[in-house]
């Protein structure tokens, strides 16, 4: 198995990126999805997070309320530090879970691990190859606005709350820039399958 970690700033490209590789082969794990199941009801993170921040940010269903937590932790850097502190290692347990998942499937599977806040998670992941999707902030701002609906401040705002482009940039292998084209960026990503598969 080769583990590929697969990261970016928010509005960056990674999903473009982590499609197109999942097209060609590699089982994608996405850090996201993992990061919403570890927190289901049910779930130890859960309890945790109830505990540190009050049961404010917990639905009537018994569900996260991710907005009331989101206004706390965007607001507050060591209220951020303390939820990362309870679902980073629970997110680590999982993934790692299914890495050993898709080799039991497939030892020669190439795994892609698409984790935003590699950086910021300090988790130790043993990465065979560390992929950034590279674009400028102003990009960034620019898509958030136009594809997700934010107004300028509160795209810049979840653009700082992300480790630097300088940090991301201080753990890649492979940098795909993705401030051009979507061609230029699936050109990129198609010499990166190659490299992987040569």
């Amino acid at each position: 198995m080769q583990l590929i970690g697969l990261t970016g700033g928010i509005a960056s490209g990674k999903s473009t990126i982590a499609r197109r590789l999942a097209d060609h082969g590699a089982v994608v794990v996405d850090a996201d999805q993992i990061a919403r199941e570890v927190v289901e009801p049910g779930q130890p993170a859960l309890a945790e997070i109830a505990e540190a921040f009050g049961d404010e940010v917990i639905q009537a269903d018994g569900r996260l309320d991710r907005p009331a937590l989101g206004a706390i932790i965007f607001a507050d850097e060591n209220a951020r530090l303390r939820l990362n502190g309870i679902t980073h290692p629970a997110v680590l347990r999982a993934s790692t879970a299914r890495f050993e998942e898709a080799e039991a499937a497939d030892p020669d599977a190439i795994v892609v691990y698409d984790v935003p806040l590699l950086v910021e998670s300090k988790n130790a992941y043993p990465f065979d190859l560390i992929v950034v999707a590279d674009s400028s902030a102003e990009t960034r701002i620019d898509r958030l606005i136009e594809l997700r609906g934010m107004g300028p401040a509160e795209a810049e705002r979840r653009i700082r709350s992300q480790a630097s482009d300088e940090e991301r940039l201080a753990v890649a292998d492979v940098v795909i820039d993705t401030d051009g084209s979507l061609e230029y960026t699936l050109e990129q990503t198609d010499a990166l399958w190659r490299r992987l598969t040569a």
